[in-house]
């Protein structure tokens, strides 16, 4: 019987280690992106949005409420960098 339980420690010392490597494959395929993903011209953009909101001048587009929530802030300047054609990623597709 005591060799079933020594073979079970080691089966999962093998597990253990196979993981361990899979882990460090994943973390070097990350790195593969370089360079910014958001240019100066963007992050000025959202910069002015955000004191806007803060001082409490920022309207949305269309229906021209205040806005308050600073994801939405973000999202505005964002927006109008794309516009403007700064260095910005595609937006998230929203699922409705």
């Amino acid at each position: 019987m005591p060799s079933k339980k020594s073979s079970a420690k080691k089966s999962s010392a093998k597990k253990s280690s196979a993981a361990k490597k899979t882990s460090a494959k994943k973390s070097s395929a990350k790195k593969k992106s370089t360079g910014r993903k958001y240019s100066p011209k963007a992050s000025k953009s959202v910069e002015r949005e955000m004191r806007a909101m803060k001082e409490g001048k920022l309207k949305s587009g269309r229906s021209g409420r205040k806005v308050t929530n600073p994801k939405q802030a973000i999202a505005i300047g964002l927006s109008e960098a794309r516009k403007k054609g700064a260095k910005v990623p595609p937006p998230k597709k929203s699922s409705k």
